[in-house]
Parts: C-alpha cells; structure tokens; sequence
C-alpha cells in the first residue's frame, strides 16, 4: 500500500488525502509534516501554506471526516420517511452501509481517529459536535425513552470494535443485528 495522494485535485485535498494514507498504512508516528508534504507532492512551504502544523493538519483530517459522515448520514435520513423511528432507521442505514464490501469510511475513520486522539484528544471535538447532534435528534425520534439509545450504543460498540480490531462480524452476523436493531425500532416506532 502506498501513501502517495492521486495527482488530481487541489494542493489542500491532496496533502489531506496523503496524511489520510499515511496514518490508514503506517500509523500515527509515521505522520510528519515532511512525509504528508512528500506524499502529496507538494514542497514543505506548500503544505505549511495550508496547514501551519501537524495539529492543523489533524484537525484538517476530523473537519473533512465530520463533514463527509455529516453528509452520509443526511443522505440516510433523507431515504428514510417521515414519523417516529425515522432518525433511528437512518442511524442503522447509515451505520451498516459502512459494513458493505467497498466502503471504506470505518477504516478511514479508525485511522484519523486514533491519530487525533493520539495527538491530541482535543482534536476530536468536530466528530463530537456532529455526534452530540445526532443524539440531539435521536432524543427526538419519538421513540420510547431508551430505545434510541440502545441504537446509538449498538452502532457505536460495532464501530469501536472495528477501531480496536476488536473482532469483525461476518456479513451473516452483521444482518442479524441489523435485523434485530430494526425490529426493535419498528415495534416502539
């Protein structure tokens, strides 16, 4: 696996995308300023033009992420109608569509993630603001007091479980849950 960005795209989305693959394939020691610049293919001056140091950079990465899960799970809510449960079948959609075979925003995720965490737990306060929104809305979901978040919980623990390498669910176990969760949701929705 390579760390090098594609050659297409603006400097700030290249040096992003490399930082990105740097962490995905090395980890959080192998990312310097040096290496992100190198793998972009941009000079040092230019990556420093757009982040002034490695925390600009990290919280370059959690911005894009927050802002790439924000719209996936937006677009989750919008197939999904209207009435009781509706955040909730979102959540679901939104989580186990992750779980499909050519996407890769679990591992995308588990990489900026602990690297910010690693650097500086702080960083990770534009995830946190899009998760605290998400629990604003399930709260109003219309669902018995609980129900919303034994989701949130159930969607979060696959996800950390992912993060650790905890274990991994077979797609036969995945849409067990999955159909355990939904069915929950729909006998309170």
């Amino acid at each position: 696996m390579t760390d090098a960005a594609p050659v297409t795209g603006d400097a700030r989305s290249r040096i992003l995308d490399a930082a990105e693959a740097i962490v995905q394939a090395r980890g959080v020691p192998a990312l310097t300023l040096e290496s992100a610049a190198r793998a972009a293919g941009v000079s040092k001056g230019g990556l420093l033009y757009h982040f002034a140091s490695k925390e600009a950079l990290l919280n370059g990465l959690l911005t894009r992420l927050a802002q790439a899960m924000s719209a996936d799970f937006d677009r989750a809510m919008e197939r999904e109608p209207e009435g009781p449960g509706r955040v909730a079948r979102a959540m679901l959609g939104w989580a186990f569509s992750d779980q499909m075979p050519g996407r890769d925003m679990h591992d995308r995720a588990a990489a900026v993630f602990l690297a910010a965490f690693h650097h500086d737990p702080a960083l990770l306060d534009p995830v946190r603001e899009l998760i605290a929104a998400m629990r604003v809305a399930m709260a109003a979901d219309g669902l018995p007091p609980g129900v919303a978040q034994a989701i949130m919980c159930a969607t979060d623990g696959l996800f950390m479980s992912h993060v650790f390498g905890l274990y991994r669910m077979t797609p036969v176990e995945l849409a067990e849950v999955r159909g355990v969760l939904t069915r929950l949701v729909e006998r309170v929705a």
